[in-house]
């Protein structure tokens, strides 16, 4: 009974640490709900950030590579929207990523973030200002 009672217990330990979620899971590219973007989640010491590796529409009208014309800071509106760091500074915390930035190029407007992973080929990335409960979330796809 003893062995029986052992074995369940290992069986039972390495199972969930085998479905248990690593940091650097969220690492790599990753497709945005509305499918228009990538981005390329990479890590600077120990906080998690990501750059759009490449978008639906590259070009503007004039077939010249799009900019980031919304930025609130007339200085970077002729920064090249690919490359752009859009998802910065997230930190791992129980499970979770958390204390984020999220710029939107569309609107020029920074939220406050949290990312959730579900499973290893999903990600709930929650954008809001204020507190978690005023917000958004979208479901990014991981890029094979």
């Amino acid at each position: 009974m003893l062995k029986k009672l052992v074995s369940l217990f290992l069986f039972i330990a390495f199972t969930s640490t085998a479905f248990a979620q690593k940091k650097d899971d969220i690492l790599g590219k990753w497709l945005n709900s509305t499918g228009e973007g990538q981005i390329e989640v990479f890590k600077k010491g120990d906080k998690f950030y990501g750059k759009l590796s490449w978008i639906k529409e590259p070009n503007d009208e004039k077939g010249k590579p799009k900019t980031d014309v919304k930025n609130p800071n007339a200085g970077l509106r002729a920064k090249p929207i690919i490359g752009l760091e859009i998802v910065r500074d997230f930190v791992f915390e129980d499970g979770k990523y958390v204390d984020g930035k999220v710029y939107d190029p569309k609107t020029g407007k920074i939220y406050s973030g949290n990312i959730t992973l579900v499973g290893l080929n999903q990600l709930n990335m929650r954008g809001y200002i204020g507190i978690s409960l005023i917000g958004r979330t979208e479901i990014w796809k991981r890029v094979k």
